[in-house]
């Protein structure tokens, strides 16, 4: 057998709007999110809701970020997403509280079953964890969960689950060290000095 993209098929998969409802998400996705003018974070978060994200307090919102379907997105208080950064949820993704997603990040949760001659879609969920922190241009793939406090360096690619204050890096991304949070914010070395670093720039 061969490739055969005639007899490709998306497997039933059902994106939980209709078509004029997902027109409509596109027009606003680029006057507002993708736009790269500095929209306000609180305009941005109102968008959102108001096509069926949930979306918690203080979450912060750079420029050109795409999400795909706005419905299927649960984000928790404090989050900060970066610059470029591409939320692909064909279904549910899912981002706790105090997690970061840098800068030109992707998260993918649709793939296509490569042992079919049509190549079916095939889609699964993505969870981060609070506190997970999603480096730049790093991707995470489709059924994966970031655990708590985990970090996904820059450019990794990861593929399967990362556990809990795990470091994670490479092409696939794989364990390399355990993340230790300070009781106290600022610049390590300074104790008892609070420095509120505030969100990337």
């Amino acid at each position: 057998m061969s490739v055969d993209l005639s007899k490709t098929s998306i497997r039933g998969y059902k994106s939980g709007r209709s078509f004029a409802y997902r027109a409509l998400w596109l027009v606003v996705e680029a006057l507002v999110m993708l736009n790269p003018v500095v929209t306000p974070y609180r305009l941005k978060r109102w968008v959102l809701r108001r096509f069926g994200a949930r979306v918690g307090r203080g979450v912060l919102i750079k420029p050109n970020v795409h999400v795909k379907y706005p419905w299927h997105l649960v984000v928790g208080d404090n989050v900060w997403i970066g610059e470029r950064a591409w939320i692909d949820n064909f279904v549910s993704v899912r981002i706790g509280s105090n997690a970061v997603i840098s800068q030109g990040a992707y998260l993918c949760t649709g793939n296509h079953d490569w042992s079919d001659p049509g190549m079916g879609l095939m889609v699964k969920p993505i969870k981060i964890d609070p506190g997970a922190w999603v480096g730049a241009f790093s991707q995470i793939g489709p059924g994966v969960t970031v655990g708590t406090n985990a970090v996904v360096t820059l450019g990794s690619v990861l593929l399967k689950d990362a556990q809990p204050n795990g470091i994670y890096t490479g092409n696939p991304a794989t364990l390399v060290g355990h993340r230790t949070i300070r009781d106290l914010p600022g610049p390590a070395g300074v104790p008892g000095r609070e420095q509120h670093l505030g969100p990337p720039a």
